[in-house]
């Protein structure tokens, strides 16, 4: 299947990882619509990084109903009718849920997480990128967000390896992971057109591009 062919493509990565600005690349190139995570909605979402235990839950929960709702109305709307770039996957709540939740919170996460999975489309095309913490870390700081100056490098070394544990394993769709440290598909357009080959030659299972430079 070839870029023109795909409907749904999803984009993710951890924290600082460029998946919105690869989505709304791939957006223009293909004339999609697009569908952002809108984390900045989160009204816990500073406190949770000053305070991590105490706002855990509160923000997984509202990210996790926040996401479905958004996810309903993608499928409802839009998704038979014109192609779709989003910049995240629905499953992403579980792998931060995963590191943010005691015990008894995730037992309860989980069980209203299992019941909306099952109404969730699953993408034509994922695309993973992969990078290291310092890359992570490094376009943390370059953006200067202000509810993401207390994250911690040993918050997003935990992400970053609960994320690569989980699209190693992945299955639902085809996966392209691609290996980001070396380059900037933002600012350089022979970078951002290599990983449009690398699409049009991905068809099914994961194929993994690795950038030399």
């Amino acid at each position: 299947m070839s870029l023109e062919d795909l409907k749904y493509i999803a984009i993710e990565g951890v924290i600082g990882a460029g998946k919105t600005t690869l989505a709304d690349l791939l957006a223009k190139e293909i004339g999609a619509k697009m569908i952002l995570e809108e984390f900045e909605n989160n009204p816990f979402l500073e406190e949770f990084y000053q305070d991590p235990t105490r706002y855990a839950f509160q923000t997984q929960m509202f990210f996790l109903l926040n996401r479905f709702q958004q996810q309903q109305k993608l499928i409802q709307a839009d998704i038979f009718h014109q192609k779709i770039v989003s910049d995240y996957i629905f499953e992403k709540d579980r792998i931060f849920a995963t590191l943010n939740l005691n015990e008894k919170e995730m037992k309860l996460y989980d069980g209203m997480a299992k019941i909306m999975e099952k109404e969730i489309v699953a993408p034509n095309l994922i695309i993973y990128l992969q990078a290291s913490t310092k890359h992570l870390m490094e376009n943390i700081r370059k953006r200067n967000r202000p509810f993401e100056k207390n994250i911690s490098e040993d918050y997003i070394q935990g992400l970053n390896e609960l994320y690569n544990s989980f699209f190693f394993n992945y299955k639902k769709a085809p996966l392209l992971v691609i290996k980001t440290d070396e380059i900037d598909f933002k600012e350089s357009k022979e970078d951002f057109k290599d990983i449009l080959v690398e699409i049009n030659h991905h068809h099914s299972g994961t194929r993994y591009y690795v950038p030399q430079k």
